[in-house]
């Protein structure tokens, strides 16, 4: 596992604080790998999920640290969600 990915798990799970997720959503972080959250956390994972959103390293630590909106991120082109589009709404409170 990279250590992008298992800074990323440490960073939403600090997020989440304790709580789940209801449903399923994978991160893909481009050349890195996987993250999936649902009400167990995040871990790292490639199963499949309701959701999946795709960035590079650079736009997710951006996301991650507040720096930028998911929702632009998406807009842009910099962000793409493949599935439950009302599963990856939900996530913004995850990620906010």
């Amino acid at each position: 596992m990279s250590d992008v990915i298992t800074e990323a798990v440490a960073a939403l799970n600090a997020k989440m604080n304790g709580a789940g997720f209801d449903g399923t959503a994978k991160f893909t972080i481009e050349d890195e790998g996987s993250i999936i959250i649902d009400e167990s956390g995040a871990r790292a994972s490639d199963e499949d999920s309701d959701v999946t959103l795709t960035a590079t390293t650079d736009v997710f630590k951006a996301i991650l640290d507040g720096e930028m909106n998911p929702t632009t991120a998406f807009m842009t082109g910099k962000l793409t969600v493949d599935g439950d589009m009302g599963q990856a709404m939900k996530l913004s409170s995850v990620l906010s």
